[in-house]
């Protein structure tokens, strides 16, 4: 089903609208109103008065709207760092364009995710449930052996596995040095700042930068 971009942000709207309120009737005087007769048209709202609400077929599209949203969401703000309005417009363009193979795989790469950045619960895939069962499982072991970089003690090395930071300023810093997913870094010292080399190179970073560099452990 092909929906506008004006009418994907008025059912998202009416989903958020639904989780805050008991009400089931939306006004509709902020929403525009050809993007709201296309919406009718496709049977995704019906009018009550001056208010509308979502029929099923309505529910079930603004549903996965709102999951692509706060899947970009999720995205943005633990790969690349962003929060705010920055995070928002981003989510708000991505979902647009999200296609379903680039939403699975968002779901899995972060272990199929409940919530968003903002706490929000995120509606589920439809992933069969043994799927789920096992992407936690592995989920756990990862957080047993993927820790910062902070956790090395001096003469330890490890592999970059990702960057995760709420300061964009910090993920800046990192990728300008050069610090990827991939790398293997060895500890120098730990006090004052933390001092490691990468291949020829060594490189200091306060504690907060590297407390972003998560790393798995190889000695």
């Amino acid at each position: 089903m092909k929906i506008s971009e004006p009418a994907e942000e008025i059912l998202e709207k009416m989903w958020v609208f639904l989780e805050n309120e008991d009400d089931k009737l939306i006004p509709i005087n902020e929403y525009d109103k050809n993007a709201l007769k296309k919406l009718e048209n496709l049977n995704l709202i019906e009018y009550e008065y001056d208010k509308v609400h979502l029929t099923p077929e309505g529910f079930e599209e603004s549903k996965k709207i709102i999951r692509r949203h706060r899947l970009a969401e999720k995205l943005l703000h633990d790969v690349l760092g962003m929060s705010g309005e920055d995070m928002e417009t981003a989510a708000c363009n991505f979902e647009h364009i999200m296609e379903g193979c680039v939403e699975d795989s968002i779901c899995t790469i972060f272990f199929h995710p409940e919530v968003c950045p903002h706490g929000k619960p995120i509606p589920p895939c439809e992933c069969p449930e043994e799927a789920r069962e096992s992407a936690a499982e592995v989920k756990k072991v990862l957080e047993k052996s993927v820790l910062p970089l902070t956790k090395l003690k001096s003469g330890q090395s490890g592999k970059i596995v990702y960057i995760q930071s709420d300061k964009r300023e910090n993920l800046n810093t990192v990728l300008a040095i050069g610090l990827l997913p991939g790398r293997k870094v060895e500890v120098i010292r730990t006090s004052p700042s933390h001092v490691f080399q990468m291949e020829h190179t060594q490189i200091a970073v306060d504690s907060e930068i590297a407390e972003s560099i998560y790393v798995v452990e190889l000695n």
